[in-house]
């Protein structure tokens, strides 16, 4: 049987949210096309970063109020949590 590509098992996730580089590598060969998170510091350099945060802050804001349940919206460790402390949302 074979294995799931990596972006989906827990060694393609970064512990602190989001996907590692070998997440990403790994779902950049099934056509995907991610790139790292975005930090505030990140964002101050160029405006085209800058807008993607954004973009990404107010998607996830939007899906964590909508899409979860009271229990993963509170936990700390919840993925949608991580991601958003990861972009700095």
């Amino acid at each position: 049987m074979a294995k799931s590509p990596a972006w989906q098992r827990s060694e393609g996730k970064n512990p602190e949210g989001g996907l590692n580089a070998k997440g990403r590598a790994s779902a950049k060969r099934e056509g995907h096309n991610l790139k790292p998170p975005v930090s505030k510091e990140r964002a101050a350099k160029s405006e085209m970063d800058a807008a993607r945060r954004r973009s990404f802050c107010a998607r996830m804001t939007g899906m964590k109020k909508k899409l979860t349940g009271s229990a993963a919206a509170a936990d700390p460790d919840s993925r949608i949590n991580k991601s958003l402390r990861k972009w700095d949302c």
